[in-house]
């Protein structure tokens, strides 16, 4: 059995007897006239399905005696093709998402299909993944929703994310692979910028580097907007203007990420423009540095991110009062206010939440950080941590984070 096929199965057998499961891959919006904004699919229906294509629908279905999956898919147009290219057809979505080709239709017939069977079989319960659904506007989940109890009202709408996530935030081997294509992208990308940055360049020059990187590695999207934030810019959690000329002596921050199959890197680094850290950035990097290690030690089974939170605030404060930046352990919010961690994936900000238990096959981040903002030092690392049976493998371990390797790219 495939992977993909593994994963619905694992759905259908946690789902109510009598009950549907419908997901949608989305599609890109129009930006202006005939443009439209660049397609990324639902990272749901790609989970389930192996397929990045717009416009399609994935139904599982389960009554007590009977299971089936369907998918609906959009037709070719033979016109349009000699424009954008041919959409796929049957026999690729059937062999890419392990789906009996007698069970692909096109997307004429959704709800044609849902309304016949939601009238003729006995059907309690429709599952949809509502969670961060886009209420404001018309996401199509909401329609469905809204339509199904127009017409079925004695029929249950169900959130289906609580199943999903549970499935989605444990990685198969195939996932972690992914993740470590895009880690290692990532790091050629990293020490390429780093290695032809100057003082007077501006951050948007910087990035050049590191998108050269992605784009010759095939790489069309990024995990996430870049970072690139020099001086104060570092002090600024989610900064990504990146059009700042830096200055000699500032730090430069880096969070960025590569992409590949769909799946996420994200890493931090912290370098010194000028190609040596002053002793004050020195100080404060190497506790962020020595809060990083702390928490990669801490980091298994058993554990919250919470409490992996907690540990780092602790190591954090500890190593703040020792160069008198801070007095007392309450003091430390005005230089650290984010968490230590987020799950990784499909999503940047994958599934997960900060209280579940830790379990092997989960992907973490690990990145703590101090922002200076009256001494335009802002410093993060981050790492990708893979929880193990007794403890984590840091996926990222090979991307230059001590003092001394950061200031040697330049030479290497």
């Amino acid at each position: 059995m495939s992977v993909v096929k593994s994963r619905r199965e694992s759905l259908i057998n946690s789902l109510e007897d009598n009950s549907i499961a419908i997901f949608y891959s989305s599609k890109s919006p129009i930006k202006s006239g005939d443009e439209r904004y660049p397609f990324s699919p639902n990272r749901n229906y790609l989970y389930f399905t192996n397929l990045a294509i717009e416009h399609s629908f994935l139904v599982l279905y389960k009554t007590d005696d009977e299971i089936f999956e369907k998918l609906f898919i959009e037709r070719n147009d033979p016109v349009l093709a000699r424009w954008i290219g041919e959409k796929l057809s049957k026999e690729e979505c059937s062999e890419k998402s392990d789906i009996n080709i007698e069970n692909i239709n096109y997307i004429d017939d959704f709800y044609s299909f849902l309304g016949n069977t939601l009238s003729k079989y006995y059907i309690d319960c429709v599952y949809l993944y509502l969670k961060n659904v886009d209420w404001e506007n018309s996401a199509t989940e909401k329609q469905l929703a809204k339509e199904i109890t127009k017409d079925f009202p004695y029929i249950k709408i169900k959130d289906i994310s609580k199943i999903v996530n549970n499935l989605r935030v444990i990685k198969d081997d195939t996932e972690i692979e992914n993740i470590k294509k895009a880690i290692a992208i990532t790091k050629e990308g990293i020490v390429f910028l780093i290695k032809n940055a100057k003082p007077g360049m501006y951050e948007y020059e910087l990035e050049a580097y590191f998108d050269f990187i992605l784009r010759k590695n095939g790489v069309t999207d990024f995990a996430f907007k870049p970072i690139i934030a020099s001086g104060i810019n570092s002090t600024i959690l989610h900064y990504s203007s990146n059009n700042s000329k830096t200055n000699p002596g500032d730090v430069v921050l880096l969070d960025v990420g590569a992409q590949y199959n769909y799946y996420s890197a994200d890493i931090s680094r912290t370098f010194p423009i000028s190609g040596k850290f002053t002793e004050r950035q020195n100080a404060i990097y190497q506790i962020v540095l020595n809060t990083m290690k702390k928490v990669q030690s801490e980091a298994k089974p058993g554990i919250t991110l919470f409490e992996l939170n907690e540990v780092a605030k602790k190591a954090l404060a500890e190593g703040c009062k020792e160069i008198k930046l801070i007095n007392s352990d309450e003091e430390l919010s005005k230089y650290y206010f984010h968490s230590i961690s987020h799950f990784l994936g499909l999503d940047t900000h994958d599934v997960g939440g900060k209280k579940i238990t830790l379990e092997p096959g989960m992907v973490i981040t690990n990145e703590p950080g101090l922002y200076i903002p009256e001494e335009k030092i802002g410093i993060r690392i981050e790492d990708d941590l893979l929880i193990t049976e007794k403890g984590c493998e840091n996926l990222s371990v090979d991307i230059p984070r001590e003092l001394f390797d950061i200031e040697n790219i330049w030479r290497a």
